[in-house]
């Protein structure tokens, strides 16, 4: 997987993330399913002991051969994810969000949002820190751990169900971790590149020339100008149904 590099982004969330306590995983933590056919969430309990999954990064689909995932990185964002969410509902297509924990905890309704509508959540780390594979072990730990405590918090309850490593920057202690607390790590097949913004026709084109390498492709609804990811999912998405594809969720 290529790593993203140099963008201006991470900066301001690793600025955001400063002053974050470093808490171990809860004891006791309150958790619910999302409902992947869409319906509305049920009240959040308290969850039975986790069940730890595989280790190994994920790419393929729980729809099979001809399944597709969508991934959306990065948010959620007051201004893009409302809009990726109504496409998505448009379109009856239903994605992974990969939810950087700085953000989910500054809108919680954008959270729950995602959830109502029968989409899945990831954890992304706290801040977003593309160099993360040359971090010490403790450092991982309170990036993927605090994350998932926002996330949850934020959530009213559901727990992330994969974890993304930013651009890519896995360790197998990270890995391990994540899969300890029920997340199966995630990678992808296809990137749009989208944080790029290199226009719209290209990223149509990228996607229609590398999905036979694998399902999961990758997109974003914060970190800048989401315009461009909003029109090519507008003409990936019928495109991909017209060639006999089906949206699904990655496999844990």
């Amino acid at each position: 997987m290529a790593r993203h590099k140099g963008r201006a982004w991470n900066g301001r969330l690793l600025a955001a993330a400063l002053g974050v306590t470093t808490l171990a995983a809860a004891a006791s933590v309150w958790t619910a399913q999302a409902d992947p056919a869409g319906g509305r969430q049920p009240e959040a309990r308290v969850a039975a002991p986790v069940a730890k999954v595989a280790a190994d990064i994920a790419h393929a689909s729980d729809r099979g051969a001809r399944g597709v995932n969508i991934t959306i990185d990065d948010g959620p964002d007051p201004v893009w994810t409302p809009q990726v969410l109504q496409l998505l509902k448009d379109s009856g297509v239903k994605a992974t969000f990969c939810m950087v924990g700085t953000q989910a905890q500054a809108y919680p309704d954008l959270v729950k949002a995602v959830l109502a509508d029968g989409h899945r959540l990831c954890n992304h780390t706290v801040s977003h820190d593309t160099a993360m594979d040359t971090r010490s072990e403790a450092y991982q730990s309170q990036q993927i751990l605090d994350a998932e405590r926002m996330i949850i918090k934020a959530s009213g309850g559901v727990r992330s169900q994969y974890y993304r490593a930013p651009g890519g920057a896995f360790t197998p202690y990270s890995r391990q971790l994540a899969a300890s607390r029920g997340m199966r790590p995630l990678g992808w097949n296809v990137d749009t590149k989208d944080f790029e913004h290199p226009g719209v026709d290209t990223m149509v084109a990228t996607v229609k020339s590398e999905i036979a390498n694998g399902p999961t492709v990758l997109f974003h609804d914060a970190g800048g100008d989401r315009s461009q990811t909003l029109a090519a999912l507008r003409e990936i998405l019928p495109w991909l149904k017209q060639q006999g594809y089906s949206f699904g969720f990655p496999v844990r």
